[in-house]
């Protein structure tokens, strides 16, 4: 409401026009909130939607014993996650008692604002300490196994992988932090939140109709990016074919996720024409080197005068091109976030949280970030923190529940 006001007053002090223009900011954040995103499908939303502007993430560990305590938890979850999607409290409030409400109220009479809710299962779901745990491990994806160790990497282990991941995107920061809220509120007894991480600012274009937005570098990021209404190139590199062995996992994708921490200080002290070398990109146009447009194509033979490339040998856009990494594409994700100070550096906590989805995150994240981790320039201004590895289940059909052939295998 704030923000609606402020922008219709701007508009009457400016006269008619601007007054109509407030009118159309206010009404579309009002479609913004009340607008939903289909729950059910062949794919879980969250994936090819169109990117939201806002993220919770979270990994959890599981505490119980079976699979049927398992099973049981995956179908309040997924109950819980079809109704916040639509908009709806998780239970009423108040309710038929005292006892403590079952849905946690924050998010009342802000709407739905696109909120996807994506989930994913790490490889101890599957088996944990060589133990077979919830008797899944015959069913485990074959993919389903480290990534690393990758060059340039310092990870910490309590911010990094997880038995389940669950991804909550929104146009609303509140919705999104409810739904993991009141997820782990559903999940109090059978499974603990290992770690979160909020994001602000997508950092990459997943439809070809968005616009390619900026990291906290300033650099226009995701140019390239796959984009979800592509189909073929869909089935190419994110869905799992037909020929997975593991039927349940059939339609799901891989996603990996990276906290990247940005030395943002050094970064501001560096001249715009080091950026620019950098990342291989003009930073106001976000053009390559060798274009005058951001999607330019970007020419990797490119010459200057003195016959050095135009997009030098170390630059990001190089060492991630698809042409330098045998024609790999990945489907990003990301978004910025800050944490505050580091309480030793006094240095701004600030970066972005990397997320990725693809059929093979062997052959195509791990083959990239090798490359980039031991000869990206970019690598002087960057670490990654922490990863992690998760199986997103195929989509949820009505009356169904997330990842049910995984129990009927």
């Amino acid at each position: 409401m704030l923000g609606a006001t402020g922008t219709g007053a701007l508009g009457l002090a400016l006269g008619g026009g601007g007054y109509a223009v407030g009118r159309h900011v206010a009404e579309s954040a009002q479609e913004s909130a009340d607008e939903t995103i289909p729950f059910h499908g062949t794919h879980q939303a969250g994936i090819v939607t169109p990117a939201q502007d806002r993220l919770v993430f979270g990994a959890f560990d599981l505490t119980i014993d079976s699979a049927a305590e398992l099973r049981e938890m995956l179908r309040a979850w997924t109950d819980a996650a079809e109704k916040m999607t639509a908009g709806q409290a998780t239970g009423p409030i108040p309710g038929p008692s005292d006892a403590p409400p079952s849905d946690t109220g924050e998010a009342i009479g802000l709407g739905p604002a696109r909120l996807t809710i994506t989930f994913g299962f790490g490889a101890g779901v599957f088996e944990r300490d060589s133990e077979d745990r919830f008797g899944l491990a015959a069913q485990r994806p074959g993919l389903l196994t480290p990534l690393g160790p990758l060059p340039g990497e310092q990870l910490e282990a309590q911010i990094s992988e997880g038995d389940i991941c669950v991804q909550a995107c929104a146009n609303d920061p509140q919705v999104a932090f409810h739904a993991v809220r009141n997820l782990a509120r559903a999940a109090r007894g059978s499974a603990v939140l290992r770690w979160a991480q909020l994001g602000f600012g997508r950092t990459s274009s997943t439809t070809s109709d968005q616009t390619t937005l900026r990291n906290l570098q300033g650099f226009k990021d995701g140019t390239n990016n796959l984009h979800g209404d592509d189909e073929q190139a869909m089935r190419r590199y994110v869905w799992i074919g037909p020929d997975e062995p593991q039927n349940w996992f059939r339609g799901g994708t891989y996603l990996v996720s990276r906290r990247i921490r940005m030395f943002i200080e050094a970064w501001d002290r560096d001249t715009l024409g080091d950026q620019q070398n950098v990342i291989g990109r003009f930073k106001a146009s976000g053009a390559p080197l060798n274009g005058k447009h951001e999607h330019d194509t970007v020419d990797l033979a490119a010459r200057s005068g003195d016959g050095s490339p135009v997009i030098p040998t170390n630059a990001h856009i190089r060492l991630a091109a698809p042409a330098s990494n045998d024609g790999q594409h990945i489907l990003r994700r990301g978004y910025s976030f800050t944490d505050g100070i580091d309480p030793v550096t006094g240095e701004l906590d600030a970066g972005l949280f990397f997320i990725c989805f693809q059929r093979d995150p062997h052959s195509q994240f791990a083959a990239i970030q090798r490359q980039l981790g031991s000869r990206d320039a970019l690598g002087e201004y960057i670490q990654h923190r922490s990863s992690a590895l998760f199986a997103i289940p195929p989509g949820i059909r009505p009356g169904g529940y997330l990842a049910e052939g995984l129990f009927e295998a």
